[in-house]
């Protein structure tokens, strides 16, 4: 792999838009992005797609690198695993909200000796969880069923704290009202 000093002009000459220095960037970074990728994303078709998104991604960001924020590489690999993050995070998000345990956190509400309306209850509000967005719906689940501070959803979901309070108070809102609609 290059050193800083060559990968520094590699991507100050990928800010100016020059292809072909993204290209020798790619081949010289290439093998340590898909490294800190595949310890994410295990999937090593999704991993090398994750590899693509990243490098558009320094294509598109290359202007903003700053040498005083460190080291060329750390840059790089820090795009790599955000990218690699998100894509996990998304995958996560198709499949709902499952507990640490692989179980869907509605069904551990069931109790046998639940009556009808506690069950229709329950049928309600996961049709209600269902019209959230699913960050929305992610972070009511994991803050008022799991316990999660809204400071552990802020850096689970990368996001200042406010915007989780601001999630959970529109959610919570939108379920209230899908909960009181006649049916």
């Amino acid at each position: 792999m290059a050193d800083d000093a060559v990968l520094l002009r590699l991507i100050a000459a990928v800010a100016r838009g020059d292809e072909s220095a993204l290209k020798t960037l790619y081949e010289q970074t290439a093998p340590k992005l898909l490294g800190v990728i595949l310890r994410i994303q295990r999937d090593r078709s999704a991993a090398e797609d994750v590899l693509q998104d990243a490098y558009l991604r320094v294509w598109q960001n290359a202007g903003s690198y700053s040498p005083e924020a460190g080291r060329p590489i750390t840059w790089l690999c820090a795009i790599a695993r955000n990218r690699a993050i998100d894509v996990v995070r998304r995958k996560a998000e198709v499949q709902g909200p499952v507990s640490e345990d692989g179980e869907d956190w509605v069904e551990r509400l069931v109790d046998p000796h639940d009556s009808e309306g506690a069950i229709l209850g329950r049928d309600a509000l996961r049709a209600c969880l269902g019209r959230l967005d699913a960050m929305q719906r992610d972070c009511i689940v994991l803050a008022y069923c799991e316990g999660h501070s809204r400071e552990e959803l802020a850096v689970r979901y990368d996001r200042p704290v406010n915007t989780i309070k601001t999630w959970l108070h529109r959610g919570l809102s939108a379920l209230r009202g899908c909960l009181d609609a006649p049916a």
